[in-house]
């Protein structure tokens, strides 16, 4: 009933969830021919809206049903008229899935679909010429992740509030995926769009009963983070910044929002002593990005994180940047010094101190140690971690001593002598630590290690 109500409605929302149900419905009661054919209804939506990423993902639902096998294939693809076998089907489905994946910039994906046809042209059908020329499409894909600029989409949590939305999402939370340089601004304009008459609420927090059983439409809207997860293939290896990004924002569950709160008396003189962070983790019911560009969040949880918890992860995230752009510089030697410009002066300005000094302040006190003994282990962590920068930063004004301009000589100049002044203090403090550069990695190192 939903599906009939929407389809002559232009929400987009509204037809695609609706068509991926209709979709599951039919799968759940075998229905194939059906299923089928409202995954190509969902692809023309998708297309509409230039989705060319889920696009891709819907027809590959439709290729995973097909094998490499010259069965004959019965139903009639609107799309590939003159495709009789599965195999010829299948191939067909990859190069027009390869097409929108290329689109989409989604180059790691459409290189595994390179590699499966290019195994069946090798070793099952024996066609070289199409293994030559899928073989040079691929090499192309490798070139542009290391060469294409790829912004990172951006993720925002949606909950839908109020007796007046459809069913399928009323009173729920969807993880959306935003478009390049789509802002949160822009996804609740979309949002208005879509539902002239909601309210977009103004706070992040969960609402009460009163706000889903009133009977409006209340949106709320805010930016999370993707969580990467695990990589295997990477571990202990140094993988440059440009492949280690994809996973950073693709193949994504769960996802996190933070926000600070204050716990206990407030310090005039170091606001981060008291400042902890609510944590709320939302898990969906599908990786993104998938066949639609949201998906329902399945699982929300919440955690607090304390002060020193907080220090210990700026802490790393920071050195996690120094290294990110060491290994860019490395792997570049024309890059712009701009940006490492920025990031190293931006630590070591004596009025920083590394931005440490506040940790310090609040943390490595007797009165702190004595009172939170159950923190040595990671007041230990972070004072690990604030040594491992040393090196790093030597490392970074080397590589911007050597690229630095004749202009910008005694800004570099000023720079090494408050480094000079940091490195003694941190070194006199918290120990030497070596981190070492060879020419080999200068060369080649990438950045999917960390100190």
């Amino acid at each position: 009933l939903d599906y009939r109500t929407v389809m002559n409605d232009e929400n987009q929302s509204y037809s695609m969830n609706c068509t991926v149900n209709l979709l599951n419905f039919y799968k759940d009661i075998d229905r194939e021919e059906m299923y089928i054919r409202y995954l190509y209804k969902l692809r023309d939506l998708h297309i509409g809206y230039e989705n060319f990423t889920e696009a891709a993902y819907t027809l590959l639902l439709h290729a995973k049903l097909l094998k490499w096998t010259d069965d004959q294939f019965t139903l009639h693809i609107q799309d590939f008229q003159g495709s009789q076998t599965q195999r010829q089907l299948k191939e067909n489905l990859y190069n027009k899935i390869i097409d929108y994946l290329d689109k989409g910039k989604m180059w790691e994906e459409a290189i595994h679909l390179c590699k499966e046809l290019a195994e069946q042209y090798e070793t099952e059908v024996f066609d070289y010429g199409l293994l030559s020329k899928t073989l040079q499409r691929q090499a192309k894909f490798y070139e542009n992740i290391m060469q294409v600029l790829r912004p990172k989409p951006d993720y925002f949590a949606i909950g839908y509030y109020g007796l007046n939305f459809p069913s399928f999402i009323r009173n729920k939370i969807f993880i959306h995926r935003g478009k390049e340089y789509e802002r949160r601004e822009d996804v609740e304009q979309f949002l208005l769009n879509q539902f002239p008459n909601a309210d977009i609420m103004k706070t992040t927090s969960q609402p009460g009963d009163e706000v889903k059983a009133a009977p409006g439409q209340s949106i709320q809207c805010f930016t999370v983070q993707p969580i990467l997860a695990e990589q295997a293939q990477f571990h202990n290896k140094n993988v440059p910044e440009q492949i280690v990004d994809f996973y950073k924002a693709n193949n994504v569950l769960t996802f996190s929002y933070s926000r600070p709160i204050r716990r206990g008396p407030k310090d005039p003189e170091n606001e981060f002593a008291s400042m902890w962070i609510e944590r709320t983790l939302f898990t969906t019911a599908y990786k993104l990005p998938g066949i639609l560009r949201w998906f329902e969040v399945l699982q929300v949880s919440q955690t607090c994180i304390s002060p020193l918890e907080n220090a210990i992860e700026t802490m790393q995230t920071s050195n996690d940047k120094i290294l990110a752009m060491v290994n860019q510089h490395h792997n570049d030697a024309n890059l712009s010094i701009n940006p490492l410009s920025m990031l190293l002066n931006g630590i070591v300005d004596p009025a920083v101190m590394g931005g440490f000094a506040k940790y310090e302040k609040a943390f490595f006190t007797e009165g702190y140690m004595c009172s939170h003994p159950e923190d040595m282990d990671n007041i230990k962590k972070l004072k690990d971690l604030i040594a491992w920068q040393i090196p790093l930063l030597t490392e970074g004004i080397r590589i911007h001593g050597k690229k630095v301009t004749e202009a910008l000589k005694p800004f570099h100049d000023r720079m090494e002598e408050c480094f000079a002044q940091l490195k003694a203090k941190v070194e006199s403090q918290y120990g030497v630590r070596d981190l070492s550069f060879s020419e080999e990695r200068r060369g080649g190192s990438g950045a999917g290690s960390r100190p």
